[in-house]
Parts: C-alpha cells; structure tokens; sequence
C-alpha cells in the first residue's frame, strides 16, 4: 500500500531518498523531496503495478536532467521536489544562494 512504499523511500537505512539526498550534498546541494511527492512517488508505483521495484526509476525519471544540469548553475543550494515533478514532469525548484528560485528550462524528455 502506499504508506508501506513511503516508508521504503525514507526509513531504510539505504533509503532512496536518503541515497539521493547524499548524491545532491556531494554537491553542495541540499535536496528536499516534500510529502506530497512521496505521496506521488508511491501512487504512480501502485499505479504501474510496479511496488517497491519501480520507486528507483520513477525517481530517476523525476531527478536526472537536474542532476546532469546543476553543475552548470552556480549557487545553487537547494533543490525542491514536488508533487507536480512526479505527476506533470515539471523541473524541480532550484533555491540559490540569496533566496532567488527559479526552475531548470524544460528539457523535453517525456515519460
């Protein structure tokens, strides 16, 4: 169920989100996947039929143009994930230093 697949992003100690959160502070770079897109995470897993097997790729799906693009910004100190980047493949917020946002051009890569 989809409480059962949240745990299994946060709790373990080899968590997904913890993983990626270390690959972003290896960075410099904080990572902030709110409820809301663990709550989407675990649906668009029920809803594939994929369990706790497929919450590795939807993740990927939703992180990795961000991760290949934020070496190019500068400043950048925290990434923020949302509902709308699980389910409208939107970008992730970046935050700079200085509190400016804004969201990485869209790059186009479809589901």
């Amino acid at each position: 169920d989809e409480d059962a697949l949240i745990q299994i992003l946060t709790e373990p100690k080899n968590a997904l989100t913890k993983q990626y959160g270390k690959l972003f502070e290896m960075e410099g770079i904080e990572l902030d996947i709110r409820d809301e897109a663990l709550h989407a995470i675990s649906k668009k897993a029920i809803k594939r039929k994929t369990g706790a097997r497929g919450l590795r790729s939807i993740m990927e799906h939703a992180l990795l143009d961000t991760m290949y693009h934020l070496p190019s910004y500068k400043g950048v100190k925290k990434v923020v994930v949302d509902e709308s980047v699980i389910n409208d493949k939107t970008d992730p917020l970046l935050i700079f230093e200085g509190g400016k946002q804004e969201q990485l051009a869209a790059t186009g890569t479809d589901d």
